[in-house]
């Protein structure tokens, strides 16, 4: 028995075979000879196609003769999938901006880069998670995704914003950071929680007076005053205080909330700003006052060039110490002078229906940008976070300076309304200035 007709058999058993040995050899040499007289067909005709009928990656037999540059382009085609970068956003009920994030880096990214929705479907100790960066809008709230973008990180994806510091970060800690750069902000004092923590009983407090020293805090913020939570956002437990009867009954409602009670700014004008990657700044007017969909919505001037570079250039500094990748300071601007009244959202709102159209399309394609550089710079298996000035000081021994740096001027204005003077901090309104969960 031979293989496939006019096809020599390779092995010299397939006409001279005996009892078992030969129905084996009956049985598996037609196929075997087969396979490899068909294959070396193959070979043989690709050597021969024109350029054009080859297979897309294959070599030629001119090119296969050129060295080691067409085999590394033979190389780099088989594997491209591996050197591809990915960018992942992490969201939760939000919609426009993630997807326009999506969308628009992936139009400009170029071929080796591309951007999709984190999907997570197992989460494995030190194991990563295949992306180069990883921008976060929901982890605030979902303690799950936190521990996961922490491993991450830790396996060498750029997080934005940073997974550790943002844990570790609040806003009263932010308030004295502030101070020492010279930025102003309100008085604040911290304000223990009314009931006692779970596990904790009167013998757990032996190092904190009673009573405090009321009047000594209050004469510090004075009143009219606002008591908010020292690490909260979003507007949730923000109360008006008028006087110090108001202070203790209102906080006899917040239960195991710590709190701060900080100075009322009466301001003659308000401003929210962008920060991204620590440069990219965009300052806009905004009117707490109006419902959510509408704060962006102002026809006022400009405001002097003045204001508008000091504004820049605290904002640079907040967020070059805090190390921030994506947050928003807001700007309550009192005889001329800005105080900054809230610098710790690294989840800021970014929706079109609540920012405009205009902010919104300079969100998305700043972001995109930043993240792109973010993906370029991406080195695999090493710490690609970004670390704050404070973090990098503290452990360099190097002191905090005194004032904020001169920094380049402020390009991106939003026009706003003209509005009579305002408090700086508005109860329970609803507040677009974080994620939806």
């Amino acid at each position: 028995m031979t293989g496939p007709p006019g096809d020599k058999c390779f092995r010299s058993t397939c006409l001279n075979c005996k009892f078992i040995k030969g129905i084996f050899i009956r049985t598996l040499t037609p196929f075997c000879c087969f396979i490899i007289n068909k294959t070396k067909r193959i070979k043989g005709d690709s050597k021969n196609k024109p350029k054009h009928q080859q297979k897309p990656g294959s070599l030629s037999a001119e090119n296969q003769q050129r060295g080691p540059d067409n085999v590394k382009i033979r190389k780099t085609y088989k594997n491209y999938t591996n050197y591809m970068k990915k960018i992942g956003i992490l969201f939760g009920q939000e919609r426009s901006f993630p997807e326009a994030f999506v969308k628009r880096v992936n139009e400009i990214a170029g071929p080796d880069i591309r951007a999709e929705f984190v999907s997570i479907d197992k989460i494995f100790q030190a194991e990563p998670l295949g992306y180069a960066v990883i921008l976060d809008r929901i982890s605030q709230g979902v303690p799950f995704y936190r521990a996961a973008l922490k491993n991450a990180a830790m396996t060498g994806t750029a997080v934005i914003n940073n997974p550790f510091w943002w844990s570790a970060d609040e806003k009263f800690f932010n308030n004295a950071l502030a101070i020492k750069l010279g930025v102003p902000v309100p008085k604040t004092a911290l304000i223990p929680s009314y009931d006692q923590p779970d596990d904790t009983t009167e013998k757990s407090f032996s190092n904190l007076a009673f009573p405090m020293d009321w009047d000594g805090i209050f004469k510090y913020t004075g009143f009219p005053a606002y008591m908010k939570p020292f690490d909260g956002g979003g507007w949730k437990e923000v109360y008006k205080l008028h006087d110090k009867e108001d202070f203790f009954d209102k906080h006899s409602q917040t239960k195991q909330t710590v709190m701060m009670l900080q100075e009322e700014i009466v301001f003659d004008e308000y401003f929210r700003c962008y920060c991204i990657g620590g440069k990219y700044v965009k300052i806009m007017q905004y009117e707490p006052r109006n419902p959510a969909h509408l704060r962006y919505v102002v026809e006022k001037g400009p405001s002097s060039e003045k204001l508008l570079q000091t504004i820049h250039d605290y904002v640079i500094l907040l967020n070059q110490y805090l190390g921030y990748d994506f947050n928003t300071v807001e700007f309550a601007v009192r005889d001329g002078i800005p105080y900054a009244i809230d610098f710790c959202n690294p989840a800021p709102d970014a929706e079109v229906t609540s920012v405009g159209q205009e902010n919104f399309d300079w969100v998305v394609e700043t972001s995109a940008k930043y993240a792109i550089e973010r993906a370029k710079e991406h080195v695999e298996g090493q710490d690609n976070l970004t670390w704050g000035k404070y973090i990098r000081t503290s452990v360099n021994d190097v002191p905090l300076i005194g004032k904020a740096k001169p920094a380049a001027k402020a390009k991106e204005t939003a026009k706003t309304a003209a509005a009579p003077k305002a408090t700086a901090k508005k109860a329970p309104a609803k507040k677009a200035s974080t994620t939806k969960k």
